[in-house]
């Protein structure tokens, strides 16, 4: 297997200005996995449903050549489930609901096959998680990516600063960055972050883009400017999909390609917006992809 993804698959109720929906298909992995699955093939989800979870949901990972087999179905339980309300703004929302169900007894087996996966993203699931899959893999992957929030931050500090030491990159929002490193400005809280053992860091900023640095370097790349954004849901979720798929398809891991997964990354994600749930992941062609890479270049291109 190229790329292995671990994260939540999960059932989501939207609010926005634009509308409500009622229970869709969510979570940190689901939203990884539809982006990548645009960009490269070979890829594995684990992560752990109930038995209320849809046939309909499991044929479109098929669909999308995601091997499942990592995907446990606990039968007699019920599936994570999140509820939210935006606000106007769509920077800002409320969360109603937030029902753990089996995610609360998650502990990940890596089926054998896919062990040997080369590369592993970890979705933002509790830091104890993410080590466990670490320590299930054989080989070491040559790239690890690790998202995570500011909750584990509050509650699981050591932890999180021990699976951090284990992987490539880390993936934090501008204001999870400062709070991990305790510095206002995110120059030098990249600097502190990567002491800690990652290689590279992305600092995503929402509406205004994403950060890469690695040693002394850093990358800027815009978010897309657009008309309207109906459900940011999964964005950031997204943005990593994109940035991984890119990645194993390339099979390239220098700073330089990566900018180009950031690109990337930003592109599936400003996607994502445009439609409650997935809607949109599910819709996309390699022409959508291919004129929204070229309005980023645009967007960027100038000449002194």
């Amino acid at each position: 297997m190229s790329l292995l993804i671990v994260g939540t698959v999960a059932f989501d109720e939207v609010e926005s200005p634009f509308g409500k929906t009622g229970k869709i298909l969510g979570g940190a992995g689901t939203y990884i996995g539809l982006a990548a699955s645009h960009l490269t093939e070979n890829i594995g989800i684990v992560s752990v449903v109930g038995g209320d979870f849809p046939q309909k949901y499991l044929d479109l990972f098929k669909e999308r050549n995601i091997d499942t087999s990592g995907l446990r179905i606990v039968k007699e339980g019920k599936t994570f489930f999140w509820a939210g309300r935006y606000h106007e703004n769509m920077n800002m929302r409320d969360t109603l609901v937030t029902d753990l169900n089996v995610l609360a007894d998650f502990d990940p087996v890596v089926p054998e096959h896919l062990r040997k996966s080369k590369y592993l993203m970890l979705g933002n699931l509790t830091p104890a998680i993410q080590r466990r899959v670490i320590e299930q893999m054989d080989p070491r992957p040559e790239l690890i990516v690790m998202d995570t929030m500011n909750f584990w931050m509050d509650t699981a500090l050591n932890d999180l600063v021990d699976v951090i030491s284990m992987v490539d990159v880390l993936t934090v929002n501008d204001e999870e960055a400062r709070q991990l490193s305790g510095e206002y400005s995110l120059v030098k809280a990249a600097k502190k972050i990567l002491t800690m053992g990652p290689r590279f860091l992305i600092v995503k900023k929402g509406e205004h883009g994403a950060l890469l640095f690695h040693e002394n370097k850093i990358f800027h790349a815009p978010a897309m400017p657009l008309e309207d954004v109906f459900d940011p849901t999964g964005a950031g979720d997204t943005f990593a999909g994109g940035f991984m798929g890119y990645i194993a398809k390339t099979n390239d891991t220098s700073f330089e390609n990566m900018k180009r997964g950031i690109i990337y990354g930003s592109a599936m994600a400003s996607f994502t917006v445009e439609k409650f749930g997935t809607d949109r992941l599910t819709e996309l062609s390699q022409q959508d992809i291919k004129k929204r890479l070229q309005e980023f270049v645009d967007l960027v291109a100038f000449e002194i």
